[in-house]
């Protein structure tokens, strides 16, 4: 569909511009006079790229990322703060995102605005770039006029999640990369290396030593059947990804990761800050409390938190507070139900969620050093006593040898 850039009056006798799709110049004038817009003057124009025809094969295979919605977040905020029309403003956003694929969400809802539809319901037409909590709080903003006030809020609410993310995902990374590494290194010595040197072992047909007989038992496994280790691996992923679909299974697997020693703690504490920092920005937004909860249960990504807080929920439905279901739960830490509590009592519940998250968020930089500081050293352990365990294994019917020689 082509584009068509304009210059019209509106009903007022204001001047306005901009760039609308239609499949010819008439179709252009007659939607623009639907929205008591009349146009002086009007071309077809590269700038609004056709959504169906011109998004190029490196855009399809792009994916959006919450960085990219946070940068154009906060752009957008600070347009609009600056007294751009938020049709020019989404304009002036789409012509800068160039190539990426998030251009194509932007050119539709600015479309979609420019038709008289809500910001808010245009970005609910696209859920998987813009998410109910990113809607509901747009709602909200443009409820109380302050579009741009709660922009600003959102980018902030999502530089800080993407903060903490990144230090966790920054501190795993050299873990994982040595576990990878261990892992291929050991599968590499049991299939090539050991076969070569024991070979002299079974040609000479003297009786092993355990150890021996158990390393070219695993040995000869691996070299005939790794295929089979890796298939049985992504089989094994790929049933554990459909179970944890159904409520009842991903509620066991939940359940079991919260209990497991340190990661449980460090997965309860980073749930715990996601929940506290959504609900404060939510409620200080002007969101409904029930709403609110509701979109923050989707959130937490964890089932045992997630029934809790509709526990909580049902309480607040029913004209009591959020602090004791979520205590009776024994989910969340006494303290953080406690902060809630004073919160409630004080009326600023939004504060003591916000020192709650903060809180946290230090906690789960610690808790993530302290881990990466233990699994160095336990790393070191397990790769030195499997390699221990080889050189012994290969070196024992070499000492025999040797013995029955002298």
């Amino acid at each position: 569909m082509p584009a068509f850039e304009y210059k019209a009056l509106d009903q007022n006798g204001n001047a306005a511009t901009g760039v609308i799709d239609a499949d010819s110049a008439k179709d252009a004038r007659a939607k623009l006079r639907l929205q008591q817009i009349f146009a002086v003057e009007i071309k077809e124009t590269e700038k609004g790229v056709s959504l169906s025809t011109k998004v190029s094969v490196k855009t399809l295979f792009k994916r959006v990322g919450l960085r990219e919605v946070t940068v154009v977040t906060r752009q957008l905020a600070t347009l609009i703060k600056a007294g751009l029309p938020l049709v020019r403003a989404l304009q002036a956003i789409e012509d800068q995102l160039a190539d990426s694929p998030l251009r194509t969400h932007i050119i539709e809802v600015r479309e979609d605005v420019n038709r008289g539809v809500s910001l808010a319901d245009a970005f609910a037409k696209h859920p998987r770039i813009f998410s109910d909590l990113y809607v509901n709080m747009v709602r909200a903003g443009e409820s109380a006029g302050a579009v741009d006030s709660i922009l600003e809020r959102l980018a902030t609410f999502n530089e800080k999640m993407l903060a903490l993310q990144n230090k966790v995902r920054s501190a795993m990374v050299y873990p994982i990369f040595m576990s990878v590494i261990a892992v291929l290194a050991v599968g590499l010595l049991l299939t090539f290396v050991v076969p070569t040197i024991t070979k002299v072992f079974v040609e000479t047909k003297q009786n092993l030593p355990g150890p021996t007989v158990l390393l070219l038992n695993v040995s000869r496994f691996m070299k005939s059947y790794w295929w089979a280790l890796i298939l049985v691996g992504v089989s094994l992923t790929v049933i554990v990804k459909r179970a944890s679909r159904k409520k009842g299974v991903k509620l066991f697997m939940d359940r079991a990761k919260l209990r497991v020693p340190v990661f449980g703690q460090l997965a309860r504490k980073m749930a715990v800050s996601r929940f506290a920092r959504t609900l404060s920005i939510l409620t200080a937004s002007g969101v409904p409390i029930l709403k609110a909860m509701g979109i923050v249960r989707t959130i937490v990504n964890n089932e045992v938190l997630s029934k809790a807080i509709d526990e909580a929920a049902e309480a607040v439905g029913a004209g009591k507070s959020i602090a004791e279901p979520l205590a009776k739960s024994g989910v969340f830490p006494p303290i953080v139900t406690h902060m809630i509590a004073v919160g409630e009592t004080s009326g600023k519940i939004e504060d003591m969620l916000q020192n709650v998250a903060d809180a946290y968020d230090i906690e789960v930089e610690n808790a993530v050093v302290a881990l990466v500081s233990l699994l160095e050293p336990a790393m070191i352990i397990v790769m030195g006593g499997v390699v221990g365990f080889i050189v012994f294994a290969i070196l024992m019917p070499i000492f025999e040898m040797n013995q029955m020689v002298k």
